[in-house]
């Protein structure tokens, strides 16, 4: 009887704990990926200052020059390999029930430890269908072969929200 009684009280004090746990939002931009050496967009050295952002981030970018739009993302994937995630939001968790609302394209919350994570413009290790949005895939490395289909025929693209486009997470960020 013990065996029995004992797993339901762990699980009832692991309820409570959870109801009373503080409940902590955070949002967060460009500076926590800054700080693990991921060039931004708009810092003075920024991504800006190399590309024009209606050649790299539209839709019609994409449908004018899916080489370019391409190449643009597989560096910034590359980049995000080399780079290191900081402990910083993940060490909350011990303490609060944290979710993380991010315009971050990077999985360095994720890395760091975070679990609760909401990306509102999309995942660079994500590729998806060009067709159907809802097609969504773990990209296994860096690069995006140009030309790799998803499994309805269209050209995977990267899983980003472009310029134009609406953002599909705003509904649960809110």
């Amino acid at each position: 009887i013990i065996g029995v009684i004992i797993p339901q009280l762990i699980d009832s004090v692991v309820s409570i704990y959870n109801l009373i746990m503080k409940k902590l939002v955070v949002l967060t931009g460009a500076g926590m990926s800054a700080e693990s050496g991921i060039r931004t967009f708009r810092d003075s050295d920024g991504l800006w200052e190399e590309y024009n952002v209606m050649d790299v981030c539209t839709p019609e970018a994409w449908q004018r020059d899916p080489e370019l739009v391409n190449r643009f993302y597989n560096e910034r994937r590359k980049q995000l390999y080399e780079a290191q995630p900081n402990a910083g939001l993940a060490e909350l968790e011990k303490d609060f029930d944290v979710q993380i609302i991010t315009q971050n394209i990077d999985d360095l919350h994720e890395r760091a430890g975070s679990t609760k994570v909401l990306h509102l413009h999309g995942e660079l290790k994500k590729v998806r269908s060009s067709r159907n949005p809802d097609l969504i895939y773990d990209l296994d490395g860096w690069e995006l072969k140009l030309g790799t289909k998803a499994e309805d025929g269209s050209i995977l693209r990267p899983h980003i929200v472009w310029f134009g486009e609406s953002v599909p997470n705003i509904e649960p960020a809110i």
